[in-house]
């Protein structure tokens, strides 16, 4: 299996559908070629912004196809393939591997709630039978539940193929402690765009972010800024990116206002599947102001 390292920013992008909640391939295949021109470091289909609790399992593989076909090896694609269940997990994870990603995001199993225990024994299962790379996902404001930091360094330390840890908690005390415990080990990836800037100063390794569905270009000339030591203009950059997170992930449904946002950009992102509805019309012209002020139309 080969080692992947991970670095820079990663899309978790949407999933069009059409207004009946059909999956839209050539919309995908549109904003495919969008985030790679604006010169992203890789895609993540099927994860949380591209509504992977309501695809079913041919759904997924339908996304992940066109995309890996998309983009013809010119990026990674990192496959969300995580579910419920450990069986179904394993069973998403293989069908990733037949298609060819790079590597897999496994969110922690959600609904019922796991000791640590059981958290280690999930993604034990899962990386003792697929023999594919591995990235570890905790976003507690969706699934109830954060994949605590002694679980992320044990499963590190253990699994070869355990190549990253997207945390979506936004607390900058757990991002520190995972930093210090598996950073010599893992890629540790920050998972809401407000603490990007903060991740790489500690010693992460990037982010996987919702805010690059849209703004793709500004998110890398962050991480590029910080790369090359430009501490203020990435600290301007955050600034931004961390009003429009809390514009596009916090005050709306964040499915809703990302897809509203590229369409009012000129993207064919198309509809939430329901039963997310679209914005609402004051919602929109709020978003369209903002958007105004932002200087991107």
């Amino acid at each position: 299996m080969p080692r992947i390292e991970l670095k820079g920013i990663f899309v978790p992008h949407v999933t069009p559908f059409t207004s009946e909640g059909d999956l839209d391939e050539e919309a995908l295949r549109t904003c495919v070629r969008f985030w790679v021109k604006e010169g992203v470091s890789g895609l993540v289909p099927c994860g949380s912004n591209g509504e992977a609790p309501y695809l079913n399992r041919e759904e997924r593989k339908k996304v992940i196809r066109a995309v890996i076909d998309e983009i013809k090896g010119k990026v990674p694609v990192i496959a969300g393939t995580g579910s419920m269940s450990t069986k179904e997990t394993i069973l998403f994870t293989k069908d990733a591997k037949d298609l060819g990603v790079d590597a897999a995001l496994v969110v922690t199993p959600f609904y019922f709630k796991l000791s640590n225990r059981e958290m280690y024994e999930h993604f034990k299962a899962v990386l003792e039978t697929v023999d594919l790379p591995i990235v570890l996902y905790s976003v507690p404001k969706f699934t109830g539940v954060s994949l605590d930091p002694s679980v992320v360094s044990q499963l590190a330390s253990e699994y070869e193929n355990v190549v990253g840890v997207k945390d979506s908690g936004g607390n900058i005390g757990t991002i520190t402690e995972i930093i210090r415990l598996v950073s010599d080990k893992i890629s540790v990836l920050a998972g809401t765009a407000d603490i990007t800037l903060s991740t790489l100063m500690l010693g992460g390794k990037g982010g996987v972010v919702a805010v690059a569905n849209v703004f793709p270009k500004m998110c890398r000339n962050l991480y590029e800024a910080f790369r090359k030591g430009n501490y203020t203009e990435a600290g301007q950059l955050q600034r931004r990116i961390s009003y429009l997170n809390e514009v596009l992930v916090k005050r709306y449904n964040q499915l809703s206002a990302i897809k509203e946002a590229m369409k009012l950009l000129g993207l064919p992102a198309g509809h939430p599947r329901r039963p997310s509805l679209p914005l609402g019309d004051a919602e929109r012209k709020d978003l369209e102001g903002i958007l105004k002020t932002m200087k991107h139309f």
